[in-house]
């Protein structure tokens, strides 16, 4: 049996709200992930079951390695067919915003759907929700957004309308959100919900290799060229990996391809903290993903020192500027937190 985790009130009110509505629209963060797209996708599924008319849209295109997801193929990009995308925020009677926390991480999409009337409910596991919508399901320590989800179908009473295409898409929007339930996933709920997807048909092997044994060669050889690159602090238990617009170029860079790569430092012995570094490009910033191991809250450092944040051990952030100069932010970070990076516990 699951906790019940979302309020009761939420769960009412969303049930009411969906009973009455006939056109949907599902929004997710810019640079869609595996739960952005898992969760948009499962909850997609599952209101097609009720037949509803519903629309998945993203503000930009998502990584090679989802797109055998199914329903993928019916995802709008926003940045490519604005007019028809603008008409369905405008026109829906729900939207329903899926994991991001804020109206600015939907990026150009965020007027249209602010300035819809549409009711907007907001199911989200990060810290710091807004309040731009008058449903507000946030739980942070929730491994994903496909787990509540998962969650708020069930409550509703509806589990058995959950298709094997919206399990697989449920489970690959855990499953990436966890690192492959290597973090964030302790909880032994995770694993009961797991078990329940299993009992639709899914498998979760194959979906495995699906996401991350499907990649191409020059994906490989840039993954080997980054290591050669890696710097390591030992004194402050930390490395640091990077990735210009240049070496993108270089070995023909397609969007996902560094998926991963800031997990690999935590593989050395005594590293407690990973940071990678990319430079965008379209935009004179610098992107940072951070993950850690232990209890080192890299949220923290994130939101301290790169405008960002996420959870305890996966987070990110942004930095206008250069490469040098955000090198030398995280040098900065791991100066002050080198007391936390050197405790006992932090791995």
């Amino acid at each position: 049996m699951l906790s019940k985790v979302i309020d009761q009130a939420n769960i009412d009110h969303f049930a009411k709200w969906m009973a009455r509505a006939e056109k949907i629209v599902i929004v997710s963060h810019i640079s869609p992930d595996g739960d952005a797209i898992g969760s948009s996708l499962g909850l997609w599924h599952f209101l097609n079951a009720q037949g509803k008319t519903v629309h998945v849209i993203v503000p930009n295109a998502f990584p090679d390695f989802l797109k055998w997801m199914p329903g993928s193929k019916e995802i709008l990009l926003y940045d490519r067919y604005r007019d028809f995308a603008n008409r369905l925020i405008a026109e829906a009677d729900v939207i329903c915003c899926l994991d991001f926390n804020a109206i600015h991480r939907i990026d150009a999409m965020a007027p249209a759907v602010q300035s819809s009337p549409a009711r907007k409910i907001l199911i989200d596991h990060h810290l710091y929700p807004e309040d731009f919508c008058q449903i507000i399901i946030s739980h942070p320590h929730i491994s994903s957004t496909s787990e509540l989800v998962f969650r708020l179908i069930c409550r509703m009473g509806y589990f058995n309308d959950i298709t094997k295409e919206g399990a697989e898409c449920i489970y690959t929007g855990m499953m990436t959100d966890t690192g492959g339930f290597t973090y964030n996933s302790n909880n032994r709920e995770i694993y009961f919900i797991i078990s329940e997807l299993l009992s639709k048909g899914i498998d979760k092997d194959a979906i495995y290799r699906k996401v991350f044994n499907t990649y191409s060669e020059s994906r490989l050889r840039l993954m080997g060229h980054v290591l050669t690159q890696m710097k390591v602090y030992p004194e402050h238990r930390a490395a640091l990996i990077s990735l210009t617009v240049k070496e993108q170029k270089q070995f023909n860079y397609i969007r996902g391809d560094s998926e991963g790569f800031v997990n690999i430092p935590l593989s050395i012995k005594n590293i407690v903290l990973s940071c990678f570094l990319r430079e965008d490009t379209e935009k004179p910033m610098i992107k940072i993903s951070l993950r850690s191991v232990g209890s080192f809250p890299c949220n923290q450092l994130a939101a301290e020192f790169f405008n960002g944040g996420g959870h305890l051990n996966a987070s990110g952030g942004e930095l206008y500027g250069t490469m040098e100069e955000a090198r030398q932010r995280f040098e900065q970070a791991l100066e002050k937190y080198k007391p936390l990076l050197n405790e006992k516990d932090a791995k």
